[in-house]
């Protein structure tokens, strides 16, 4: 079925309010109103996203939690040992503590050279064609900070090899779009630009919309997704993603209720 800009829009009208953010990582960043530090939060949290929900949010606030008020201010001030010493232990599905204590490693490094996460991604964006050709250069740059400390890659995933990516879009979506529901303020990177963040979940959602035909959940699916999504909202792509997803999630509809 093809599904009209009127059900999304009634859709994103009824579901897009934060009371109906719980459970999502999206929670934490609430807690952070200084940029640097929301930004770090947000990249920690959608990086572990992956699971079980409720194993996710016990992740992220362990891992908050141990960075005390000022995440941006401890990345800074810790040496590998002591990440590792503080870490060690740590366990999120297939993500052990020494992954996790090189990811925020190599993040003290690129944070070191450009300031600021946003003015890192922001730079690739100006320098690539579109946006899944940035993130490839996001993510390099990322595993070039990591230097020697890079090998296994459970947080962030590899756009080279045809991944949808869908946590580093999450987090770009949290980090650019901002409405009652995601808090961004990189007004520097266009809305118009952002991909949906492809799960399983949003696949069965965007297939049974007529969104898309495709079996796989790979960078293609999403894109094609993205595009129709662009059609009905070509300034924001992916304003419906979070509203969509709550459907599932809290059980108050059902998507073929809603879409009748």
């Amino acid at each position: 079925m093809r599904i009209t800009r009127k059900k999304l829009e009634d859709i994103y009208k009824k579901y897009n309010h934060r009371r109906f953010v719980h459970p999502d990582p999206l929670e934490f960043l609430y807690n952070y109103p200084s940029e640097r530090d929301r930004e770090v939060v947000g990249f920690i949290a959608s990086s572990l996203a992956y699971g079980r929900v409720e194993q996710i949010l016990r992740s992220v606030s362990f891992v908050l939690d141990k960075m005390g008020k000022c995440p941006y201010e401890y990345i800074f001030r810790c040496e590998y040992k002591q990440l590792m010493d503080v870490f060690e232990g740590f366990c999120h599905r297939f993500t052990k503590g020494e992954e996790l204590s090189r990811l925020l490693f190599g993040l003290k490094a690129l944070l070191r050279k450009y300031g600021t996460i946003r003015e890192c991604f922001s730079s690739k964006f100006r320098q690539a064609n579109s946006m899944p050709e940035a993130l490839d250069l996001f993510v390099h740059e990322i595993y070039s900070q990591m230097g020697s400390h890079n090998s296994k890659k459970t947080l962030i995933p590899d756009p080279s090899k045809g991944s949808a990516c869908k946590r580093l879009n999450l987090y770009l979506r949290w980090m650019v779009r901002r409405d009652s529901v995601d808090p961004g303020t990189w007004d520097d990177i266009p809305r118009s630009s952002l991909i949906i963040p492809l799960d399983t979940h949003m696949h069965r959602i965007c297939r049974l919309m007529g969104f898309t035909e495709r079996g796989s959940t790979g960078i293609r699916t999403a894109l094609e997704i993205t595009h129709n999504f662009s059609r009905i909202s070509p300034d924001d792509p992916v304003k419906y993603d979070f509203a969509l997803t709550r459907i599932g999630i809290h059980k108050r509809d059902t998507l073929k209720e809603l879409l009748n």
